[in-house]
């Protein structure tokens, strides 16, 4: 049985003896499919006493973090999407005070700690600056989850060391933990862990455990009976359920629409005309149709007959036209939005008049360098646009590639793509790590290890040095080395040939390109192309020829020379000796 994330929440906030209150607090629980694809979100911010405009910051931060962590790619991880608001958040505080009269005052001007938690799937995220505290009810104890950044000069003296607002760049403490049914937690301002203790907290929430927001006030009155000068604010999180999903639940989902029939040339389906088959493989069924209201031509894709009991392949299925939803760009086959509900359950993309990476290489046999960086490139620009949105292609092949009539390359087939927002997820099936092609997959995946980016540039470097020689730089030996020791032993073939010209430095990009171990080779793909155009004096160093064949007469007479001194040498010892 289908089951979502959810939470109960008690908060209360109270100015206590001051005048006024300098702390924000607030918890967003979205609906689906955001629940799912992005979390709750709970934040608390504590502005510093020092500032007569500080509740100005709490208050920005905490309604800016929960307003626009939900507007970030659901490709992105938590971790990737709260940073980034965590950050820009603390630019525009930063901002304020330059542009304010507390530019060389910091401690007065627009300046807030901020603790905030994201409860995705079976996962806690924590992302934490400053001295507000985000604490776990565990085995009749409070457990401290977040590290103080106060600084203490003396017994009665201490300073912030780290706050939104202070400092052009931020540094965020960030931690993840497995979270269960029934788990509690707690977000509190200075004012009221320093006076509220530890065991009457834990025994207000267990009191009022049905009524949380009960349990938040009780622990604020205490901690203002116990003389708290400071404002005082809590939040009591406690985890109600966790989404579950069977695998028949997983499976219904992706066949509430009816399996497509085998199409053939002028059959009306769905809206569409087909005009032919253009692939079919144990995988899927690939038609060329016409759109009856736009009269465009679109390529629809079928699952394949033989795995339509399978949800794992189904799953990845229906993500490829997810995916290509969420990627804009030149280089990546564009999804074609849904005019009319479907019948059947497969993909549109637009169609592409053109031919595979794999055909223009049977056709350009010998390619010149220009025309390989030129393809490269553009391959690297759609790379990009995955690696933005935390999406590695995992499959990248030249069958996976097509170039038009117009000379624009794209990358196609999204099944074995990775993305970091959906794997946080419990709804998202677990994916085998060999779903790409062996001969271009990078050696890591073989080792049982999780992608990266530079996994994706591994493929890039194999699809060059095909293009440029026409084999493998490794043969077939990569998907045969399956451990490291195995991996070590790898040839790489050197790329030059004496039929074709190629640059000396170019073999060393390549090499650097297609190393085995994934921290050798380039971490950016700017960093490849860039090398693919200019020579790397690292690599000219390297690759520069001998002096006997750069200058062969040089050569012989720096011989001759060290000859003659040695001869010299030899005779003045000889002539001292019989003196």
């Amino acid at each position: 049985m289908l089951r979502s994330l959810q939470i109960s929440v008690g908060q209360c906030s109270d100015k206590g003896r001051k005048e006024t209150n300098q702390d924000f607090h607030g918890v967003c629980i979205p609906k689906e499919p955001q629940l799912s694809s992005k979390g709750i979100a709970i934040a608390l911010a504590d502005g510093i006493s020092s500032s007569e405009v500080s509740q100005i910051a709490s208050e920005a931060a905490v309604v800016s973090f929960l307003e626009d962590y939900f507007c970030t790619s659901d490709a992105w991880s938590v971790k990737k999407s709260a940073q980034r608001v965590l950050i820009a958040i603390n630019s525009w505080l930063h901002a304020q005070n330059q542009q304010s009269q507390y530019r060389y005052d910091k401690n007065r001007g627009y300046v807030c700690t901020l603790s905030a938690m994201v409860i995705k799937s079976t996962t806690a995220h924590i992302f934490h600056v400053g001295d507000t505290r985000i604490y776990r009810l565990h085995d009749n104890s409070l457990e401290q989850l977040t590290h103080d950044h106060r600084v203490w000069v003396s017994k009665d003296q201490s300073y912030l060391g780290r706050a939104l607002g202070v400092n052009p760049q931020l540094e965020i403490d960030y931690q993840a933990l497995q979270v269960e049914e029934g788990d509690i937690f707690l977000l509190a301002t200075d004012g009221v862990y320093e006076y509220a203790s530890p065991r009457f907290i834990i025994d207000a929430i267990k009191k009022h455990e049905n009524d949380l927001d009960t349990a938040a006030k009780a622990i604020v009155d205490e901690a203002y009976r116990q003389g708290s000068p400071d404002n005082l604010t809590a939040q009591v999180v406690k985890i109600e359920s966790l989404p579950t999903q069977e695998a028949a639940e997983r499976y219904r989902q992706f066949t509430e629409l009816p399996f497509p029939p085998v199409l053939e040339a002028r059959t009306a389906f769905d809206g569409y005309t087909i005009v032919r088959e253009v692939h079919a493989s144990s995988r899927s069924h690939v038609y060329l149709a016409v759109d009856n209201e736009t009269k465009a031509p679109v390529i629809i894709k079928t699952p394949s007959v033989d795995l339509r009991d399978d949800p794992a392949y189904l799953e990845r299925f229906w993500m490829e036209e997810w995916i290509a939803r969420r990627i804009n760009s030149p280089h990546v086959l564009k999804s074609c939005a849904p005019t009319r509900k479907r019948g059947y359950f497969y993909t549109v993309t637009e169609f592409i008049d053109g031919q595979t990476l794999t055909q223009w290489m049977i056709d350009n046999p010998k390619p010149d360098l220009e025309t390989v960086r030129g393809i490269v490139e553009q391959i690297a620009k759609g790379l990009r646009a995955f690696h933005r949105l935390e999406m590695l292609h995992q499959d990248l092949r030249p069958d996976n590639i097509l170039i038009d009539r117009t000379g624009t390359v794209k990358i196609i087939d999204f099944g074995s793509t990775q993305v970091a927002g959906l794997v946080e997820m419990t709804t998202s099936r677990e994916r085998s790590p060999l779903l790409g092609t062996a001969q271009y997959t990078a050696p890591e995946y073989f080792l049982g290890e999780n992608g990266t980016a530079c996994s994706d540039m591994f493929s890039l470097g194999v699809i060059t040095y095909q293009m440029l020689s026409g084999r493998l730089p490794y043969g077939a030996e990569v998907p045969k080395a399956r451990t490291r020791a195995a991996q070590r032993k790898l040839t790489y073939r050197s790329v030059l040939d004496d039929n074709r010209e190629i640059p000396a430095w170019i073999d060393a990009v390549l090499r650097k390109a297609v190393h085995p171990d994934p921290y050798r080779r380039y971490q950016e793909l700017s960093e490849f192309i860039y090398d693919l155009r200019h020579p790397n004096q690292t690599f000219l160093n390297k690759t520069r020829p001998p002096l006997i064949e750069r200058n062969p007469v040089a050569f012989w007479k720096t011989v001759s020379l060290i000859l003659a001194i040695i001869v010299i040498v030899l005779l003045f010892k000889l002539t001292h000796g019989g003196i």
